[in-house]
């Protein structure tokens, strides 16, 4: 299966891949006149990175078990990796587009950092000039291929995701964030998605990023709510519970695959968190 990691190659078999003719890149269209509790889709992990834009209608996702409501004009980004359910839907319409990780550009990544996010709403007068955008990248994709169509492709998608990731900071800046705020909480993100299995200390991230701990403490503290200790456990824990659910790893195996020397000390850790031990949430979710 193209773009999958051998960390899930004991998971159960409800992974969403993108058929071999995609050629790592789709866009299809997205019409549900309901989902409700009778026939929602049990949840499942994508193996490539998402954009849904909902033009009309609204409901509400959930990404790695956090509900994500959404409404007309706005787009969720889902991450590879992430598990995701649609929970409930009411007369939805938009577009949907799905790629590997070659189409994503290093200072994109951020936006897929695999946190669970709120639905991003798009700004008076820009919904239009959004959707006409996937349009021309829908349109492209179904082109026969020619000499230009990975570069066009590529090009529009990327537009895309600037528009995301303008929209984004622009939320950020609107509680109060500065320009130099927003990028420090970007290269965080970044780094913490690359480093989350093998150092949990505040110390090594605020040294990555040149900055004081304090700094960067406050900085996350004013743009998220949490502190950055907070947010490293947050990422590994939200990777344990993964594991837990869609792999057959033992626990000393997870706790050793997150940085942990000591299985006692991520039991603890996930416990505390999620207010039951590993074994438990396990099988409160067995499949």
């Amino acid at each position: 299966m193209r773009g999958f990691s051998s960390m899930w190659s004991m998971a159960e078999p409800t992974v969403d891949d993108l058929p071999a003719a995609a050629d790592a890149l789709e866009v299809a269209h997205l019409d549900m006149e309901s989902i409700g509790d009778g026939d929602v889709r049990e949840p499942h992990r994508h193996a490539y990175h998402e954009l849904i834009w909902v033009r009309d209608g609204r409901g509400r996702h959930l990404i790695d078990g956090e509900p994500v409501e959404f409404g007309p004009q706005t787009l969720t980004l889902i991450a590879k990796g992430q598990v995701h359910q649609f929970e409930r839907a009411e007369d939805v319409s938009g577009l949907v587009v799905r790629f590997d990780d070659e189409w994503l550009s290093g200072s994109r990544r951020w936006l897929f950092t695999g946190q669970a996010c709120t639905a991003l709403h798009a700004p008076d007068g820009e919904a239009v000039r959004f959707d006409a955008l996937l349009d021309l990248l829908g349109e492209e994709v179904e082109r026969p291929a020619g000499p230009a169509s990975a570069e066009l492709c590529s090009h529009l998608l990327s537009a895309a995701l600037l528009w995301a990731q303008r929209w984004r900071e622009a939320e950020l800046e609107g509680g109060g964030a500065t320009s130099t705020d927003v990028h420090l909480h970007r290269k965080f993100l970044e780094t913490l998605e690359r480093d989350f299995t093998t150092n949990h200390e505040a110390r090594h991230y605020a040294a990555e990023l040149g900055v004081t701990t304090g700094t960067l403490s406050r900085t996350l503290t004013k743009l998220t709510g949490r502190t950055t200790k907070q947010l490293i456990l947050d990422r590994v824990l939200l990777e344990a519970a993964r594991l837990l659910r869609f792999s057959d790893l033992s626990i000393k195996e997870i706790a050793a695959r997150l940085g942990y020397s000591d299985q006692f000390a991520f039991s603890k850790a996930f416990k505390r968190r999620r207010g039951e031990a590993p074994l438990d949430f396990r099988a409160g979710h067995a499949r």
